[in-house]
């Protein structure tokens, strides 16, 4: 997941550098797509990872939905104005993505302990 961060996150911050944006900006304008893009570049690297490793799709399918559950969560209580506080979601965000990653394993411990 921070290997996804870095290698996908770094080219959209330099895209929205050129076109003007910073990542504070970003942030502020548009904290739920901000969020949302974290999801993102944790996951597709992750799924690529998986397939790699011998995962089938409905595993990698399992665990995207582990990593997005946290995410749309956390959008949903920006939008309820729960919670307001971007660092504060982020935290969020990737306090309970590993919860639920673990979740996602043990309903298929024979899939994550072979």
């Amino acid at each position: 997941m921070l290997l996804g961060m870095v290698v996908l996150g770094a080219p959209v911050l330099v895209a929205l550098g050129a076109a003007g944006v910073s990542s504070a900006e970003f942030q502020n304008d548009a904290p739920a797509l901000y969020l949302l893009g974290m999801g993102v570049t944790m996951t597709m690297p992750m799924v690529g990872w998986m397939r790699h490793r011998g995962h089938g799709w409905p595993a990698s399918a399992e665990m995207t939905a582990s990593m997005f559950i946290p995410t749309f969560g956390v959008m949903a209580l920006l939008w309820g104005g729960v919670v307001t506080d971007f660092g504060t979601l982020m935290g969020l965000e990737h306090a309970v993505m590993p919860a639920t990653m673990l979740v996602a394993m043990l309903l298929r411990r024979e899939e994550y302990s072979r």
